[in-house]
């Protein structure tokens, strides 16, 4: 059975309100996936703010453009902290991704931690060498991007 973290820093030239403001805004996760993923969210009438036990259906085409169903909940919220997401339905056996944020001296630094079993035992052990950390390192340097457009230094 395989596990596997992925960790990201990133510095962001903003505020600690506004940063928090932009990632507890479900509605903000499509600008920072990229479009090739085809990110469409499922749930009707989100609210603005994220809050524990929040579900949020998605459908995504990850790899070959296949459509994906993927489900999480929010989990956890400490406001201006951080806020935890684990997937209910989808294609990992486990996910849990942590986002942290702390104002420091040039502005603020968000942590993400994502922990992750893909299925398949040894199977989902090679897909990660060979895809599925890629993946990651791909759509967080998507998001690094945008984060940096959107609060540029």
């Amino acid at each position: 059975m395989a596990f596997f973290q992925f960790e990201r820093k990133q510095l962001i030239n903003s505020t600690l309100d506004e940063v928090w403001d932009f990632i507890s805004s479900p509605q903000n996760l499509k600008k920072i996936t990229p479009d090739y993923m085809g990110f469409d969210i499922r749930t009707p009438n989100l609210p603005d703010k994220i809050y524990p036990g929040m579900i949020i259906s998605y459908i995504v085409r990850p790899v070959l453009h296949i459509p994906t169903t993927w489900v999480t909940e929010i989990t956890h919220v400490v406001e201006k902290h951080y806020f935890v997401d684990e997937q209910r339905v989808g294609p990992y056996s486990l996910w849990h991704h942590q986002h942290i944020i702390e104002e420091v001296e040039n502005g603020v630094l968000m942590r993400d931690i994502v922990s992750y079993q893909p299925p398949m035992g040894w199977l989902g052990k090679m897909a990660n060498s060979i895809l599925i950390k890629n993946k990651l390192n791909e759509i967080f340097e998507y998001r690094k991007k945008v984060l940096e457009e959107l609060f540029p230094a």
